[in-house]
């Protein structure tokens, strides 16, 4: 039975949830559209994340596992996703199909009282619609506002605290309108800039701060500004290059357990120019440090 979803994130059927993680991870940052400017990169990067979206769901890929690309009417997931035409969200035929009615059952295709569009019932109209959003690294952190402007209509949206790339946020009653039913709802999924300042890892963030090479030696102070607030790090002597240093609680909130992750300050050491030293101290250390490690 073929499981094209497993090729999409270049997996093996019998991967573990920790292992689909780190290869969804490793294909979203080589494919997003802020790095990868090729024409077939924003295309791959939307395929990456839905197969992600089903394969990390326990109760999805079981469904997905008993029937594979059989829910595709039998395409891979490349050709089913390319076929369902420009500007349509694959996540949300995702959600279709995979429990939020309609969904795949014994009819061997994509049965329910709705199938395709009418997921909320037989004779219902899907007045909801989809958006992509960018936002900028720090406001998925911290949380903050963003307008959107859609149909002709300018609004202001709640980005929530800790939100993370490829995940949605519900604007309720700014869809479409049909007469007789309430108005739909926009889904929109967030595109999450990089940032050169900080890497996220789950709920951890990881921040490199410049230290000279006395503090890195001696130890000392150094302030830090992070995106919660300015904090005193002390080093102690001997700090390595690339050497993390924990604060708790300074990461980014997971919104499930309202819990925040850690920061992990990660050591950068500036070496001196050796021409802009004393010319007797230069010859003290050609004489005196180790020539091995």
């Amino acid at each position: 039975m073929a499981k094209s979803l497993y090729d999409t994130l270049e997996i093996s059927e019998n991967s573990s949830s920790s292992e689909i993680k780190k290869a969804y991870r490793k294909l979203a940052k080589k494919y997003h559209p802020d790095i990868n400017k090729s024409p077939e990169a924003e295309e791959k990067f939307k395929e990456i994340n839905a197969a992600y979206e089903v394969l990390s769901d326990e109760q999805k890929k079981e469904q997905y596992d008993m029937h594979g690309d059989s829910m595709f009417g039998g395409q891979n997931f490349h050709d089913f996703a390319s076929g369902q035409g420009a500007g349509t969200d694959i996540n949300d035929i995702l959600r279709q199909m995979f429990g939020q009615g309609g969904g795949f059952g014994n009819t061997g295709g994509f049965g329910g009282a709705g199938g395709f569009g009418g997921h909320q019932g037989f004779g219902t109209p899907d007045l909801d619609i989809s958006a992509t959003l960018s936002i900028d690294f720090n406001t998925s952190i911290l949380g903050g506002t963003q307008n959107i402007s859609i149909n002709g209509e300018s609004f202001d949206i709640k980005i929530p605290e800790g939100i993370a790339n490829g995940q949605k946020i519900r604007a309720k009653g700014k869809g479409k309108q049909s007469q007789g039913f309430p108005r739909g709802d926009l889904i929109i999924t967030l595109n999450v800039k990089i940032s050169n300042e900080y890497e996220r890892e789950d709920d951890d963030l990881i921040k490199s701060f410049d230290i000279s090479l006395y503090k890195a030696l001696f130890g000392g102070k150094i302030e830090i500004e992070t995106l919660h607030k300015k904090l005193t790090l002390k080093v102690p002597q001997n700090t390595k290059q690339n050497q993390k240093f924990r604060v708790k609680d300074l990461g980014a909130l997971n919104r499930k357990t309202k819990q925040r992750g850690a920061l992990y300050l990660k050591a950068n050491i500036i070496l001196p120019k050796i021409e802009n030293l004393d010319e007797n101290f230069k010859k003290a250390l050609e004489e005196k440090l180790p020539k091995d490690v």
